[in-house]
C-alpha cells in the first residue's frame, strides 16, 4: 500500500512543479535517465522540455483526477491519470485542456519515481475572453474577478496589467 501511496503522489507533485515553474522539482521526480523525446534524457533533456513548454505560459494549474496504479514488480508499475489544465498562453490566449497520462514507474534508490510519461490530449480549446483579465475580485466583497493567487505571482501581474489595458472595460 505504501508503494501506491507514494506513486499516487507523483501526479501531484508533477502539476505543482508545473504551477510554479519549477523544473528542479520537475526533475526529482522522474528517473536520472527518463528520455524525453528530441529534447534529450536525464535532468537536461526534461530542462529543455519544460524550457519549451513553460516560454509561452503565463501561468498553467492541473487538477489530477482518476490515478489508477497497477504494481507489476516490486520496483515497477504503470498507471493512467487524468487531469483538467487550465492555462493562459501569450500566443494563444486561455486555454483549457483535458489530457490522459499513461504512465510507468520505477521505485530508483528507495523512491518512487516516473520511468516514463506519455500525455494524451483528449480536448484542449482556447476560450474566447480569458477569465484572467478581469478586475481584481477583492474577495470576499466580491465572488467574482481575478483572485489574490495570481496577483500574489509577479509574472502574471507583468501580463495582467498589460493584458488589463488592452481590453475594452
Amino acid at each position: 500500500m505504501l508503494a501506491r501511496e507514494e506513486i499516487r503522489e507523483l501526479p501531484y507533485r508533477y502539476a505543482a512543479a508545473v504551477e510554479a515553474r519549477d523544473v528542479d522539482a520537475m526533475a526529482r521526480l522522474f528517473v536520472p535517465d527518463a528520455r524525453f523525446g528530441k529534447h534529450g534524457s536525464g535532468a537536461e533533456g526534461l530542462r529543455l522540455l519544460m524550457q519549451n513548454s513553460l516560454q509561452d505560459s503565463v501561468l498553467a494549474v492541473i487538477l489530477v483526477a482518476n490515478h489508477v496504479v497497477e504494481l507489476d514488480a516490486e520496483d515497477r508499475g504503470h498507471g493512467q491519470v487524468w487531469a483538467q489544465c487550465f492555462a493562459q498562453t501569450h500566443a494563444e490566449g486561455f486555454i483549457e485542456q483535458l489530457i490522459k497520462y499513461e504512465d510507468r514507474y520505477e521505485n530508483h534508490g528507495g523512491r518512487w519515481c516516473f520511468l516514463h510519461r506519455r500525455h494524451r490530449l483528449f480536448y484542449g480549446v482556447r476560450r474566447p475572453a480569458s477569465p484572467l483579465t478581469q478586475s481584481a475580485a477583492d474577495w470576499p466583497r466580491s465572488q467574482t474577478g481575478v483572485g489574490d493567487l495570481p496577483l500574489a505571482d509577479p509574472a502574471f501581474v507583468a501580463w495582467w496589467n498589460k493584458a488589463t489595458k488592452e481590453q475594452p472595460r
